[in-house]
């Protein structure tokens, strides 16, 4: 999943993300478990692209995004900026081709909450100000202003000179997206972190959102790394810029290609899984049940060996708890790679007993428990 070029933004090779957490006030006479967040991760992020990274809440998506933009530091693995490793340039480690500030400035995040971005004693003109000030210097105040209105104008807030002197309080969920928004593009970001941006908005503020999101994304030639749970909005702004769709499932990448092959012909079971429980999709499965063994997601720090689906997954075989699954092309889908067995006609997991034959799940969980 991960063959960077000169036109890649973020390369990430094989990046693990762990952490430490102790159980209460019993955990002080113990060491501390591991968490799994990410476990070994590789994909590209090209110019002007929009990936959506769709999973369910603890998949690791928004620490992968975190992580892709300088904001979390790897536990082990390489998160490249054009070609330059972001970590070795904050620690001054080796020769540094581009400055740990640039790219900082070059990637850019949106919270969920915009709120938690923008000061509220502070007006908007000023909350925007505050980052021209400290990465363009040269700015004069009249040019900081002219950009800011011109901003404000951009993204539909007119009149620009009312906006601008308005408190945070005085705008609307949508209308502090929309700042937020401004406030990453004017530092002329390469890629943009959307971590669940349009989650907290209505369906038509999400709808508008995301096609401004676009929009803009054309204008500064950015790329935009989305993070959703939602696989509609996944769906949505990636179908209409030609981007990518990425599904995780307990820190792995488990399915990424162009929506409509995610959509249309899916590979992993996981995304069936997701497509399923999307009502606004429109698909049900033929017999009317889940297309799930157990709802329950397994412990990210206790995870499955194998397939980390395996415990979950309707067609899983034997195989699928004993070795983890390898990145394949889809044949016939360009761009379409999933990391599932079934994708590969000669692997053993055709020959493989299933796991739908265990006739007692207590039994079931006893064997693979470990």
């Amino acid at each position: 999943m991960s063959s960077s070029s000169d036109d890649t933004v973020i390369s990430m090779d094989e990046v693990e993300v762990h952490f430490e957490e102790n159980s209460g006030l019993l955990g002080m006479f113990s060491d501390p478990d591991t968490v799994h967040a990410v476990d070994g991760v590789s994909i590209d992020v090209p110019e002007n692209d929009i990936l959506a990274l769709v999973g369910e809440s603890g998949c690791g998506k928004t620490t992968l995004g975190k992580t892709a933009i300088g904001m979390q530091r790897p536990t082990s693995g390489s998160v490249q900026f054009r070609g330059q490793d972001i970590w070795k340039a904050k620690d001054g480690e080796g020769s540094v081709d581009i400055p740990y500030d640039d790219i900082r400035r070059a990637l850019q995040i949106i919270h969920q909450d915009p709120g938690s971005a923008l000061n509220p004693y502070r007006k908007v003109r000023n909350n925007l100000a505050e980052p021209l000030k400290h990465h363009y210097k040269d700015l004069s105040k009249e040019d900081r202003t002219t950009r800011i209105l011109n901003m404000l104008e951009a993204v539909g807030m007119t009149p620009p000179t009312d906006y601008a002197s308005r408190y945070p309080h005085q705008l609307s969920g949508g209308e502090k997206q929309r700042i937020a928004l401004i406030r990453a593009l004017m530092m002329n970001p390469d890629l943009i972190l959307a971590d669940e941006s349009v989650s907290a908005l209505d369906v038509s503020l999400r709808v508008e959102m995301m096609d401004l999101m676009i929009e803009l994304q054309n204008q500064f030639n950015t790329s935009i790394l989305f993070i959703s749970h939602d696989l509609s909005n996944a769906r949505y702004i990636t179908s209409k810029a030609d981007g990518r769709i990425g599904i995780m499932y307990l820190g792995k990448l488990v399915e990424i290609g162009p929506p409509e092959q995610i959509l249309n012909n899916p590979q992993h079971p996981y995304t069936k899984a997701l497509r399923w429980s999307s009502p606004d999709l429109g698909v049900t499965s033929s017999d009317g049940e889940l297309p799930m063994r157990k709802i329950d997601i397994p412990d990210p720090i206790n995870p499955p060996s194998g397939c980390r689906f395996h415990t979950r997954c309707p067609v899983a075989r034997e195989a699928c708890t004993k070795t983890l699954p390898e990145t394949t092309e889809v044949e016939g889908d360009h761009g379409h790679e999933a990391a599932c067995f079934r994708v590969q006609d000669d692997h053993e997991y055709w020959d493989s007993a299933s796991l739908e034959d265990t006739d007692d799940e207590e039994t079931y969980a006893e064997r693979f428990a470990d």
